[in-house]
């Protein structure tokens, strides 16, 4: 047998080195993070050949952390911009990022991410997988399943911390597609690419047919598994159908295997949701799964606003983090449109960023109220330095007051106000009322 995975350890009765890690990270005892790992409702994705990493635990009563997308395609970006991009989201507080290329030596970026990366990497290897089949002439259906699990494997032993496989979409569903009626199909692209693997060759997809061997291969490499949503709604129209609530009871069922097999997993969640659905959504997910963290794409609330959905996404992504989702998938500017520039990485990372601390602070997650308080109690004393420190995006706030500066004729307050400054004027006529 090999050694102890995190899971295993942690029910053993033992933290090991990542997980203590991960607690110094936050503040908190390790003792608790163990039982909250050992049950399967928090995970800390750490392979351990990725050498450049900072453990970090996803999961119950933890801070809500934030993913950032990067990836180049094959009609635009490359290595260098991908860097450039990585540094972008580190920069702006991404808690972990996912290399989803299509484009370019897949393997040269994935490397070189991983090794200049201090957060947990992520990647979805059947995109690769058909990139691959295609750069060689063959089609999709040429794949084999031993084609499709050395990629896997190939991933993982690069150091790549966590991965999305779509396991829960069977020909079962594939078959109920036909006759679903929905209005955006399938959106995600590895579950279309699941489909068509199925549909071609007449065989069951084999994450789902020969999911031991990928527990097996994840259990390894210590690589936490995140089960993906192929039939997650794509639309507000498609939100809580029939098919994306079998997928999901089917994840529950692997989840539960994984863990038996000392693999750490969590589940992806839904994209469109409309707002009154979300919290209903989370807890159906979070129960069914029994408590495995929850990564949601959003959830975008409306249909209606491209290149506003970084907006439409932190909208959906505090209402359901606050219901109990534990990591949110950053959504830019360029959702449904194209590929993000670097500034768009980081407006689409802030606006996750901002979620997830509003859904802390409701969820009482230790020092998320406090943070709120010490930046209006540095607000009420004018202290514009303090106010920059212990904003989400400093250099925002000073390249702001730099502007204000430049135009400010009354010292200490800002061009909004003025010498008509509430905070300034009412504690001015304090102190004199109570002198």
């Amino acid at each position: 047998m090999a050694e102890l995975t995190l899971l295993e350890a942690a029910r053993a009765g033992q933290v090991l080195a990542p997980l203590a890690a991960a607690a110094r990270a936050e503040g908190r005892d390790p003792e608790e993070l163990r039982r909250h790992l050992a049950a399967g409702r928090l995970v800390v994705p750490a392979n351990p050949r990725h050498t450049a990493l900072r453990p970090l635990g996803i999961g119950e009563g933890l801070r809500t952390k934030v993913n950032a997308n990067l990836g180049a395609c094959d009609v635009s970006s490359s290595l260098e911009e991908e860097l450039v991009k990585l540094e972008c989201a580190l920069e702006a507080g991404a808690d972990a990022v996912m290399d989803l290329s299509t484009g370019g030596d897949l393997d040269a970026i994935r490397r070189a991410i991983v090794r200049r990366s201090p957060v947990p990497v992520g990647t979805v290897p059947v995109y690769q997988a058909a990139v691959e089949a295609v750069a060689r002439g063959d089609s999709l259906a040429d794949l084999s399943p031993d084609d499709l699990f050395a990629v896997l494997e190939r991933k993982a032993a690069d150091g790549v911390d966590f991965m999305t496989v779509h396991c829960g979409i069977t020909r079962e569903a594939l078959r109920a597609l036909r006759s679903a009626g929905r209005v955006t199909g399938v959106v995600s692209r590895g579950g279309a690419l699941m489909l068509a693997w199925m549909a071609h060759r007449g065989e069951e997809n084999p994450f789902y047919a020969q999911y031991d061997r990928l527990l097996d291969l994840a259990r390894r490499y210590e690589v936490t598994l995140s089960l993906g949503d192929a039939l997650r709604p794509g639309s507000l129209a498609d939100a809580g159908d029939g098919l994306q609530m079998r997928e999901l009871v089917l994840l529950g069922e692997l989840a539960e295997r994984a863990r038996r097999a000392g693999v750490q997993v969590m589940i992806e969640g839904p994209g469109h949701v409309p707002l009154h659905q979300i919290q209903a959504q989370v807890a159906v997910a979070k129960s069914v799964c029994r408590g495995a963290p929850l990564y949601v794409l959003g959830p975008l609330v409306t249909d209606v606003a491209p290149g506003y959905d970084h907006i439409t996404a932190a909208i959906g992504g505090a209402l359901a983090a606050m219901a109990g989702a534990d990591f949110l998938c950053y959504v830019t500017p360029a959702e449904h449109l194209g590929l993000p520039s670097a500034a768009e990485v980081r407006e689409g990372v802030m606006a996750a960023r901002i979620a997830a601390h509003a859904a802390d602070v409701a969820k009482g997650v230790p020092g998320a109220a406090e943070w709120d308080r010490r930046l209006s109690e540095a607000r009420q004393r004018l202290d514009w330095e303090a106010q920059a420190a212990l904003a989400l995006d400093p250099a925002r706030v000073r390249e702001f007051r730099a502007r204000t500066q430049a135009a400010e004729k009354t010292p200490g307050t800002c061009t909004m106000c003025g010498r008509y400054c509430a905070m300034k004027l009412a504690a001015e006529a304090v102190g004199r009322a109570g002198g």
